[in-house]
């Protein structure tokens, strides 16, 4: 047996152990209870695959670690649970797509029939994320609640307080190395503080405002399609069933259903056609403005904070030192999102982001000095 097989069963074994949890998690705060099932028996499956590699490990003469969940599947679990399915469902999606090939060329795996289960997850996954392949109220309801965030909210929100953190902190370390006074350097940061959180408020809103007055003239111009031309509508639909894999005969008989029904077609077209939800219509520019604003002056306020409470040198290296933790704690939370590792991630963003306030705080140094004469 040699070592860097049970090094492999290991990790196999709790990939497949913090995939369960997730599926349970997602399980559990799922209010669809078709889709919850659908939760549960996914984590039913990733137990048995657990399983698999702990009689790999019992074989060898291995001892079998204990069922502890990672932190990252556990944050990942009270996402879902206090946010809902939909928001870590984008990353859920990545991660399946990426582990749908990891067993291939295991052969212990491929005895199990494992690769098979794993490329049957990511896609039903990939169905669930993106409505694919569905029917009725379920592609409804799946397509309204997960297509219409078009993207990774984890993804924006993690993002959005790293640019208020990095920018603000290369702002105020510039000002700092031009030996500015207190005053003035909290003057400059709050003033960076809330520049930056409108213009990221006020493009957020324009985004989704845009978009939203995009969707209801298209929606305008399939409602009136569907007035005229019933009948190209329903072909139309009927080749879309068709691409997602239904027989011509069911995918026609569907179509020929939907548009029958005048109350549920023009819903039914937007989300297929366009891939809109009409009740949402790409979400509230108000909301989006406001968390892009709050997000982003999160990230801003840490290089700000100790010039509040200290002077000088004190004050600069508390800033920093803050902006360090703050730093760190960013990249660690887009491991949610990559899978690296939490000490890479968060180091190199640590790394990149002093780097820029020391090349600043250089500059403003030397400008500092230029026009002090």
């Amino acid at each position: 047996m040699e070592q860097n097989d049970t090094a492999r069963y290991r990790a196999n074994y709790q990939d497949e152990i913090d995939s369960a949890a997730l599926y349970r998690a997602l399980a559990a705060a799922e209010q669809n209870q078709r889709l919850a099932e659908v939760y549960r028996r996914l984590a039913a499956t990733e137990q048995r695959h657990a399983d698999v590699w702990a009689q790999q490990l019992r074989a060898s003469g291995q001892p079998v670690p204990s069922m502890r969940v990672s932190w990252r599947s556990r944050t990942l679990g009270w996402l879902a649970r206090r946010f809902g399915p939909q928001f870590v469902l984008p990353t859920l999606n990545a991660m399946e797509q990426v582990d749908s090939h990891s067993y291939d060329g295991q052969p212990e795996a491929s005895a199990a029939a494992l690769p098979a289960d794993e490329r049957s997850h990511a896609r039903l996954l990939a169905t669930i994320a993106g409505g694919k392949g569905m029917e009725g109220n379920t592609i409804a309801q799946i397509e309204g609640r997960h297509r219409a965030s078009s993207g990774n909210a984890l993804r924006a929100a993690v993002l959005g307080a790293s640019d208020g953190l990095l920018s603000n902190l290369s702002l105020v370390m510039g000002v700092a190395g031009a030996d500015l006074s207190n005053q003035n350097i909290l003057i400059t940061g709050m003033a960076g503080l809330l520049a930056g959180a409108f213009s990221m408020a006020m493009g957020e809103w324009i985004s989704v405002q845009s978009s939203r007055e995009l969707y209801e003239r298209q929606i305008e111009i399939e409602h009136d399609e569907l007035a005229t031309a019933p009948a190209e509508e329903q072909e139309e639909l009927s080749l879309i069933y068709q691409a997602k894999g239904l027989a011509p005969e069911q995918a026609q008989a569907l179509a020929k259903r939907i548009i029958g029904d005048k109350d549920s077609a023009l819903d039914t077209l937007a989300r297929e056609e366009l891939a809109i939800d009409p009740r949402e219509l790409g979400g509230s520019p108000w909301e989006a403005a406001i968390t892009s604003f709050l997000l982003f002056a999160v990230g801003a306020i840490l290089p700000v904070l100790a010039f509040f409470f200290l002077g000088g040198l004190a004050a600069v290296a508390a800033s920093i030192a803050l902006s360090a933790i703050g730093l760190f704690l960013i990249g660690a939370a887009i491991t949610l999102v990559t899978g690296r590792g939490v000490l890479y991630s968060g180091m190199r963003q640590v790394i990149f982001g002093l780097g820029a306030a020391a090349i600043t705080y250089g500059i403003g140094k030397l400008l500092g000095v230029s026009l002090g004469g």
